[in-house]
């Protein structure tokens, strides 16, 4: 699709159709289904649901018997045309994920996209999100953040990823499977430092749980404990002023490490702990002090 002017105003250009409207959908409980979005639900032409048995319940739950059609990440091609031709024709949709906001990880913004290139007016209907209801209530740097959403599912890609973010300033901000929690949380702590960090599960509902602490201690919590179901997990941003800020401050922290015996991955490690400076910036340092200082008291690679 092209990409979107840099001015585009709706007062002047020319709306087609019906309206799309974009509504939120509780995450867990239900009462959290706003009564504008029930309001929408129960007047559209129709709702284009990721998943037509969830949206159905909900729907019974509130007495709503609009029509439901399927759209979700399989969907054919003539799915999309079909949902953007009834609205041009001049209906009006709804648009519905399983939980939350559509378009947050999920197939809707191509739909959202489609409609705005079409001209058709779209109408956002806010409620709940994941991300901010976790990074809300999280008690790290709500002010500014970076949500990232799934990550790779493979350890290497996945550390590549992540090398991207490593030195941002923000709250990042990630979905997780429970299957794959420990694993990401370890590769979290070995690419961006042992930061504070906090995983949400199960939000607003009954089981709601939020557990804080380093990243390698949530790694053994999430190894020793496995949660279930999708998880949200959030990470400290890189300090724009950690403690130790100053290259000297840093070669000279390590190099009292080395002189005492640690080796260039313990003093790092050590280092990391109480600064929150990415453990691999520090490795990288120790290994060259190393070998340019010649600190040989058995700081040897680990």
């Amino acid at each position: 699709m092209p990409p979107l002017p840099e001015f585009q105003s709706e007062t002047e250009t020319q709306v087609v159709g019906g309206r799309l409207y974009v509504v939120a959908t509780p995450i867990g409980n239900l009462g959290d289904l706003s009564p504008r979005a029930i309001s929408t639900l129960s007047t559209v032409s129709f709702v284009a649901a990721e998943d037509t048995r969830q949206t159905r319940r909900l729907l019974a739950a509130n007495d709503i018997h609009t029509p439901l059609i399927s759209f979700h990440s399989h969907s054919s091609p003539q799915r999309m045309e079909e949902v953007l031709h009834r609205v041009k024709a001049g209906e009006s949709a709804a648009l519905v994920t399983d939980a939350g906001t559509p378009g947050i990880s999920d197939p809707g913004g191509e739909l959202v996209r489609a409609a705005v290139d079409l001209g058709i007016r779209v109408v956002p209907i806010p409620g709940a999100s994941a991300p901010i209801c976790a990074l809300s209530a999280s008690g790290l740097d709500p002010s500014r953040f970076l949500f990232h959403g799934f990550l790779p599912r493979k350890s290497g890609d996945r550390r590549k990823a992540l090398q991207q973010l490593a030195s941002l300033p923000h709250t990042l901000i990630f979905f997780e499977a429970a299957n794959r929690l420990d694993e990401t949380l370890r590769d979290l702590a070995a690419v961006l430092g042992n930061r504070q960090s906090v995983v949400a599960r199960e939000l607003t509902k009954y089981f709601e749980e939020f557990v804080r602490g380093s990243l390698e201690e949530l790694e053994i919590w999430a190894r020793e404990k496995p949660p279930r179901g999708e998880c949200v997990v959030l990470v400290a941003g890189n300090p724009a002023e950690p403690p130790i800020a100053e290259a000297a401050n840093q070669t000279e922290a390590l190099l009292d490490l080395l002189e005492q015996g640690l080796s260039v991955r313990d003093a790092s490690r050590r280092l990391s702990e109480t600064t929150g400076i990415p453990r691999r910036e520090l490795y990288e340092l120790a290994t060259r002090l190393r070998n340019d200082q010649g600190v040989t008291n058995g700081a040897t690679v680990g």
